[in-house]
């Protein structure tokens, strides 16, 4: 009888062994698993980092957090953080809140947060208060981004000195041969007016371009420039990397880019994917935040 216990929690044990359950896996650009101690110490030789994510990923915005404070360690604190979610307007507003002039309910009153800010953004935010860096509203208010889509780039001539202060200068080049761009076309399907479809993606190189602009305005010699963007604005080299290289093609960049996957052991999905300097992949089932 006592054999026979101990056979049946050693067969237990071996099945919750089996249960490996991965939240998330780094690959290089050649497809070989590595590990945040390795990444840390090859991001540390860039310039310019793009931290890439979905939006509604837990995983993600925490690997982002710890991802910073490794490199913050590993750099001493040479660091400048910049986001997508922060827009050029608000900069004044961050500024306060990071002299810690303004408290959290005040920034909340006069910025234009996401609505997962509080749970996926202010991490982020809070370690550059505590460690006094600098943190870089990078895109173009929405509003502009918005009368784009619908009147086009030519639009924005008519703003005034002031408002083109938050968009990057113009004009702005906008071509399909920017990675992601010929993609967003097909997507928005053949019979799509061509006029519409260049407005929604000039839209699109606005908040890119401007990003790109708002990183090279606030590059420092010696630091690097993490920067927080959704995908879809950094993948396969594109996007904000796109309108960067443009004007300073000797910046050394590194790209990570997020992928799904329905393998338990986080394999290289087989689909859709072009890999940038670094691979984040996850479960496709990962719990979605919203």
């Amino acid at each position: 009888m006592k054999n026979i216990l101990t056979m049946i929690l050693l067969s237990g044990f071996c099945l919750m062994g089996a249960q490996d359950f991965k939240a998330y896996q780094f690959y290089n650009q050649k497809g070989k698993k590595i590990n945040t101690e390795k990444l840390v110490r090859e991001l540390a030789d860039y310039d310019v980092v793009f931290f890439g994510e979905n939006h509604n990923n837990s995983i993600i915005h925490w690997l982002q957090l710890k991802v910073t404070e490794a490199l913050y360690q590993r750099k001493n604190g040479q660091l400048v953080l910049g986001a997508e979610m922060f827009e050029r307007d608000n900069q004044p507003q961050l500024d306060e809140y990071l002299a810690g002039k303004i408290d959290p309910k005040n920034l909340k009153d006069s910025v234009r947060l996401w609505n997962n800010y509080t749970t996926d953004y202010r991490p982020l935010l809070d370690f550059a208060k505590a460690k006094k860096l600098p943190f870089i509203a990078t895109n173009v208010p929405r509003k502009y981004a918005s009368k784009t889509a619908k009147e086009g780039l030519e639009s924005l001539n008519t703003l005034t000195a002031k408002e083109k202060t938050y968009i990057a200068e113009l004009p702005i080049k906008v071509t399909l041969d920017t990675p992601g761009y010929t993609e967003m076309k097909s997507m928005m399907g053949e019979h799509a007016e061509g006029t519409k479809v260049m407005n929604f993606i000039s839209a699109q190189a606005i908040k890119d371009a401007t990003m790109a602009e708002s990183i090279l305005r606030n590059l420092k010699p010696g630091k690097i420039f993490i920067h927080y963007n959704g995908n879809y604005h950094s993948k396969e080299f594109g996007g904000i990397y796109w309108y960067i290289t443009q004007k300073r093609p000797d910046l050394k960049m590194a790209v990570i880019s997020v992928f799904e996957s329905d393998s338990p052991e986080l394999k290289i999905p087989e689909k859709d994917y072009v890999p940038t300097t670094f691979n984040l992949i996850i479960p496709s089932d990962m719990t979605k935040t919203y």
